[in-house]
């Protein structure tokens, strides 16, 4: 039994399409959830860490349990 090139190439396009909708969805849903909950308490922190961690992603030494949750340990949002 041959598989057809054609039938080949629309099996991998609905297999695309399928994970599009998919990836869409876990979109969709995560950001019904908000970030609430994840949010970092920047009161007290100077104009230049506030900035810092919104363009770079990285949080102050001094901050306690905020760099130690990095997976990497280097102190950078999500682990980069």
């Amino acid at each position: 039994m041959e598989i057809n090139k054609n039938t080949l190439m629309w099996a991998v396009i609905g297999i695309l399409f399928l994970a599009v909708i998919f990836l869409a969805y876990k979109v969709i849903i995560t950001e019904k959830a908000g970030t609430t909950g994840n949010a970092i308490d920047t009161a007290g922190w100077t104009a230049n860490e506030v900035m810092n961690y919104e363009m770079h992603g990285t949080i102050p030494a001094r901050v306690k349990g905020g760099a130690s949750s990095a997976s990497s340990g280097s102190g950078m949002v999500g682990g980069c």
